[in-house]
């Protein structure tokens, strides 16, 4: 299936009474096999049959959030999010019939221990009792994300989307960077009453998956949802403490330089993002041209990279022009049937369209990678601690190449989203620990989980001044994070790949051929491991031991000091 392109894909509505009538055959021809060769190709007529039926549910998702105003899309995401609970159980028991199997150790021996330890996780997250809170779960999430997809803010005469205003963030002008600012919390203020029942709610439904699986409240499920088997709350509690410890001191360093270079008393939130006085580095050029470059940078790269790029876009498999309607999200999916990742953002004519393609297209990388080299179909995704490393990493490969999309702003670019990288980190644990109070203090009043967020932010964040914006000064500001409310848990992932990043940045220019090769190592090796094995199999330190993040940022700390912008303070 070469020829294709994704505007072209036809789609059909996914039959799910037919695939659960086939899920139950299977599982009974499964339990029958009368050797390993018969259930092999079992497993693969199943895996089949499994990529046909993800690819259609994933082109409906894509073209959902494409336009959410797009009815139909709408309609059958809306089916697929109602049906896909109660088809499940019947998915479920082809694992089951599997797990089961007296040809077990040969399927081990064949694919690998982590074949099954996915499938304990996704037995352990499961039951019936948990049918109609999923499907609650998936109807406020969608009214969540198009509610973010259908903003309109108003500003300067024009009527913006989320993404379209965050580009003034980094106005020169300071009063219209406020202006800005206000008008983007004003989006959130004016819906916050339904934003805390849907939240609200959301506590409650998955609280209640929690305890209809045996546990205390949803963490633990949360964290299973997340592929997580080698580390748990306690492990992520420790990195937290070294981020406040060793990243928090540096950011107050780096913003107390940014300050001085913007010539203010007090910076304030709104002056976050202007990081240079003179102006950011804006692209040199226009949405197509920043794509372009691209493709000659990932020639360069390396041969594998450059294969993946001209697939991407002579397959049309992103769409990254922001438009009205569109998701105000960014992601990367993948098509099975046609082995192709699928990436999804909204540029907006700042540094973040390089982040978008180098961070998502990271991503697909990776995915386009290991469903080259991966046997079977559960190994085409990894963990999603491990998932952002190769994004993040991306990033830091395409240093050498700023000049093609910044010209002459190529070194304000790599100041720039260095500081970013670090300053990031603090927001993302503190992300993380909000979620961790909400579900384990269910009792909490919506003004009191906002009250948290403040108080992360004065733990986390404490240089961050939001200069008589009451909403987002009393701790509004979460609101904005799509994660807590779509994907739980997920947001540490971020953290900690960010350390696995820096190492690569480190090992990049102390040998790059080495780095690189590790890097595809990576890719290449998918989902057949676990988040630990990943990390060893690919020369990359386990970021919960004790120094590890002082030792994964020192390099970039020590560019980050000797760059001429903190030398002119």
């Amino acid at each position: 299936m070469s020829d294709f392109t994704f505007s072209t894909l036809e789609y059909q509505r996914p039959d799910f009474a037919a695939v659960g009538a086939f899920a139950e055959q299977m599982a009974e021809r499964m339990k029958q096999a009368g050797s390993y060769e018969e259930l092999k190709a079992l497993m693969k007529e199943s895996e089949e049959a499994s990529k046909d039926f993800s690819t259609m549910c994933v082109i409906a998702s894509i073209r959902n959030t494409l336009d959410t105003r797009d009815e139909f899309y709408e309609k059958e995401q809306e089916y697929i999010d109602e049906q896909m609970p109660m088809l499940t159980p019947k998915l479920l028991a082809v694992d089951e019939a599997l797990l089961n199997s007296p040809f077990r150790a040969d399927i081990e021996r064949e694919y690998g221990k982590q074949y099954f330890v996915q499938k304990e996780l996704e037995k352990k997250t499961f039951c019936e009792e948990n049918i109609p809170l999923m499907q609650q779960e998936a109807k406020l999430t969608s009214e969540y994300q198009k509610m973010m997809a259908t903003a309109e803010i108003p500003f300067e005469g024009k009527t913006l989307n989320l993404y379209g205003v965050q580009k003034y963030f980094e106005h020169e002008d300071r009063s219209v960077r406020a202006a800005a600012v206000k008008a983007y919390s004003d989006f959130y203020h004016k819906n916050e009453e339904r934003l805390e029942e849907i939240w609200d709610e959301l506590i409650k439904i998955r609280n209640e998956m929690g305890r209809n699986l045996g546990y205390e409240n949803f963490i633990p499920v949360g964290y299973m949802q997340q592929g997580r088997t080698d580390y748990g709350q306690k492990e992520v509690e420790s990195f937290r403490e070294q981020v406040r410890t060793e990243i928090v001191p540096l950011c107050e360093k780096l913003y107390e330089a940014q300050k001085k270079r913007l010539g203010i008393d007090t910076l304030m939130f709104y002056d976050e993002s202007r990081v240079f006085a003179d102006g950011n580095a804006v692209p040199a050029g226009d949405d197509d041209f920043m794509v372009e470059q691209a493709r000659k940078m990932y020639h360069e790269i390396s041969p594998e990279t450059g294969e993946f790029i001209d697939f991407m876009i002579d397959h049309e498999m992103m769409d990254l022009k922001n438009k009205p309607g569109k998701a105000s999200t960014g992601y990367m999916t993948y098509l099975a049937r046609y082995q192709s990742p699928f990436v999804f953002s909204c540029f907006n004519q700042t540094i973040f369209d390089m982040q978008v393609l180098t961070h998502e297209l990271g991503h697909a990388f990776a995915g386009y990678m290991a469903m080259r080299h991966q046997p079977v179909m559960e190994y085409y995704s990894e963990s999603t601690d491990i998932a952002e490393i190769h994004s993040m990493s991306m990033e830091q490969f395409a240093y050498p190449y700023a000049e093609q999309f910044f010209g002459e702003d190529a070194d304000k670019f790599r100041f720039a989203h260095l500081q970013e990288a670090i300053t990031f980190v603090p927001f993302g644990v503190a992300v993380d620990e909000f979620q961790h109070i909400c579900y384990a203090n269910p009792s909490l009043t919506p003004k009191e989980r906002t009250l948290e967020w403040k108080k992360l932010e004065e733990k986390y964040m404490p240089w961050r001044k939001y200069d008589a914006d009451d909403f987002f000064d009393r701790g509004g500001y979460w609101y904005h994070k799509l994660h807590i409310y779509l994907y739980p848990f997920y947001y540490i992932n971020y953290t900690l790949t960010t350390m696995g990043a820096m190492e690569f940045k480190k090992k990049n220019y102390e040998n790059h051929e080495a780095a690189w090769e590790d890097y595809l190592k990576l890719c290449k090796c998918g989902g057949s491991m676990s988040y630990l094995e990943t990390l060893r199999h690919a020369n990359v330190h386990n970021p919960f031991e004790a120094g590890s993040v002082k030792n994964a940022i020192s390099v970039a700390k020590d560019e980050l000091f000797a760059s001429k912008y903190m030398q002119e303070n």
